[in-house]
C-alpha cells in the first residue's frame, strides 16, 4: 500500500495544524504560570510586609486585618 503524495501531503498538513494548536496551548500555558508565578510573588511580599507591621503581642490582641494592609488596597 503505497501512498500517494497527495495523501502524505495531506497528513502533514494535518500535523502542522496540531502541531501549531499544541505551540499555542503551551504558549498559553506558560502566559497563565507566568501570571501565577507574580501573583504568588506579590502575596509573598503582602505577607512579609503584613509580618513586619505585626507588633509582638499581636497574638494576644483582637484585630482587624484590612487595617494592616498596604494603601493601595
Amino acid at each position: 500500500m503505497t501512498k500517494t503524495p497527495a495523501k502524505i501531503g495531506a497528513r502533514l498538513t494535518e500535523l502542522e495544524i496540531k502541531a501549531s494548536f499544541a505551540e499555542d496551548m503551551l504558549d498559553k500555558l506558560d502566559q497563565i504560570i507566568i501570571r501565577q508565578q507574580d501573583q504568588i510573588d506579590r502575596l509573598t511580599r503582602e505577607v512579609q510586609w503584613l509580618n513586619q507591621q505585626t507588633p509582638p503581642d499581636a497574638a494576644t490582641a483582637p484585630r482587624n486585618l484590612r487595617d494592616d494592609l498596604p494603601p493601595h488596597y
